[in-house]
């Protein structure tokens, strides 16, 4: 890279900076821990020879921490795609059934935020359609964090709820519907052409959070492309023009996801990255009654603790679909 002709090819050059960027985040962690280790190894030998009890002690908690540290390598190690890297962006749809899957789509969106907090990532929801009576329609998610996509990923598709409805006075058990779809936050290194033709821009009036101007201005913008019928819009930023541009990244990622599931049916791959998600079709379902579990239909993986799920501890369902994929 040091070169005088490294920046001839900008488009190469950014990604050979970028593939270069992946390689790093993934071998400096292990080379950090290899060290640690190593130095924890003689500081443990030191002290066994000292009969030094305490420093045995703190030791021995720092290769309880070392442990935990290395199995999150290890998951990482696991993200080897090339788009694995990316920050993501996480919308949710209710399906069919009015207030019984907004709310559905509503408890998915609370789950995805606290397995976010969890993570430390940094996210921010950029749009949100909220429901007649309770719940949403529909939400948006960016997680600008590396890797988020990758760890993410495996939660496209439809998730099924099975529970008494909370919404029926006859105390009936419904099955609702949402759907997840994951799209990589594209970067600079990502080329998607979008033409203005193509593209059918509204604006209105924001709701919900950010005071009265959201209120008071067609600040909110709603991007429609024709060709592929994908809808995307933003109205958490207080700008029209602000809001314009995130929901332009939006759409940049949507459709290079579109492209690449192309792409992968076109080589015949991973049958689960289809970019149709039809319902009926889910991949992990969430019962309440008359027993309680959930169930990852792909993996086969399940839980009986549904409320620790749906409060964000997904990550037995996120490692076992990696090391699966991993393994495949």
């Amino acid at each position: 890279m040091a070169g005088p002709n490294f920046w001839a090819e900008p488009d190469k050059a950014r990604s050979t900076v970028a593939a270069l960027k992946s390689a790093k985040a993934l071998v400096e962690p292990w080379e950090a821990a290899r060290k640690r280790v190593e130095e924890t190894r003689i500081l443990h030998e030191l002290a066994v020879e000292e009969a030094d009890e305490a420093t045995q002690a703190e030791t021995a908690q720092e290769v309880a921490k070392l442990g935990h540290e290395i199995d999150a390598l290890e998951h990482k190690s696991l993200l080897s795609a090339p788009d694995d890297r990316l920050g993501a962006i996480i919308t949710i749809n209710a399906g069919a059934g009015g207030t019984e899957s907004q709310d559905w789509a509503a408890m998915l969106l609370r789950m995805y935020l606290r397995w976010i907090e969890r993570s430390g990532f940094q996210h921010q929801i950029l749009d949100t359609s909220d429901g007649e009576e309770a719940g949403i329609k529909s939400a948006t998610l960016e997680i600008d964090s590396d890797f988020a996509y990758g760890y993410l990923k495996g939660e496209s598709g439809v998730h099924r709820l099975v529970r008494i409805s909370p919404f029926d006075a006859n105390h009936r058990r419904h099955t609702s519907f949402a759907s997840v779809f994951v799209s990589p936050r594209v970067d600079e290194t990502v080329d998607i052409e979008i033409k203005e033709s193509d593209l059918r821009i509204d604006t209105y009036r924001a709701s919900g959070a950010g005071g009265q101007h959201v209120n008071k201005t067609s600040s909110a913008v709603r991007i429609t492309h024709l060709p592929t019928h994908i809808v995307v819009a933003c109205q958490n930023e207080r700008s029209q023009h602000r809001n314009r541009e995130k929901a332009f990244e939006i759409l940049k990622s949507r459709l290079y996801a579109l492209h690449k599931a192309e792409e992968r049916k076109r080589v015949d791959a991973i049958e689960s990255a289809k970019m149709e998600i039809a319902f009926g079709s889910q991949i992990r379902s969430y019962v309440f009654h008359p027993y309680t579990m959930v169930k990852d239909h792909r993996i086969d993986v399940e839980t009986s603790a549904v409320s620790a799920v749906l409060d964000g501890e997904i990550d037995p369902f996120i490692d076992a679909y990696m090391r699966r994929k991993g393994a495949g």
